[in-house]
Order: structure tokens, then sequence, then C-alpha cells
């Protein structure tokens, strides 16, 4: 059985992680989004080569769910109120990364995906730490 301070640093450094993690993704879906939202085509097209097959309706709701994603990692532990929806936006945030790889392989960009596999893979860690840290 772990002994009080043993379980205390466990939960220390499991709340140290789940920050980390979701600040940096926070941080990187706020401006990516931000920047599909408010950006036209022709600013994106350099950066993002799928938005000239994509129409920009779509390109917009990505960008805001991506800029939800990032408050939903953020606020609601930040503030206590439903903590479960950081758990929520990790599995959105998932989702939007397996789209992202679908959309590359569909155009033939499989050496682009490391980026979306990376982000996927801290999504879902997020999502763990998330569910780790919301059990009584």
């Amino acid at each position: 059985m772990a002994s009080a301070t043993s379980l205390t640093s466990e939960v220390s450094f499991m709340e140290i992680s789940y920050w980390i993690v979701a600040a940096l993704l926070g941080a990187f879906y706020l401006y990516a989004g931000g920047k599909k939202v408010t950006q036209s085509q022709e600013r994106l097209q350099p950066m993002m080569g799928w938005v000239d097959t994509v129409p920009m309706p779509l390109v917009r709701l990505i960008g805001v769910l991506e800029v939800l994603g990032a408050a939903g990692l953020i606020l609601p532990p930040l503030t206590g109120i439903a903590p479960w929806l950081a758990i929520a936006a990790a599995i959105g945030l998932v989702l939007i990364q397996i789209g992202g790889i679908a959309v590359h392989l569909s155009r033939g960009e499989a050496r682009q995906i490391g980026l979306n596999i990376a982000l996927l893979a801290a999504a879902a860690a997020t999502h763990q730490l998330a569910v780790n840290l919301t059990r009584p």
C-alpha cells in the first residue's frame, strides 16, 4: 500500500504532467484554430495545403473546434467547473487529428502526418491524465 507521502507526490506529478501537456496543446490549438477562423484561404494555403480542397466554412468550423478544444483543456480544470469537459476536449482533439491524418493520406501526403501523429498522441495522453485527475 502506498504511503500518504508517495500518493501525494504521484498526484502532484500527474497534475503537473497534465498542465504541461494541456498548456502546450492549448497554445498550439489556440494559434492554429485562430488562424483557421480569421485568415483567408490564400493566407492559409502556404501553411495548410489542404485548405484548397476543403470548403472554407469547414475550415472555419475546424478552427472553432480547435479553439474550443484549447479552452476546454484549460478552463474547466482551472476553475473546477465541469472538469469532465477537459476529457471531452481531449477526445475532440484526438478526433480532429484522426480527420487530419485521413485528409493527408487521401491527398497522398503520408510524409506530412508526423505532426498529426504527435498531436494525436499528446491529446490521447492529455485525455488519460484528465481521466486520472477527475477520478475521486
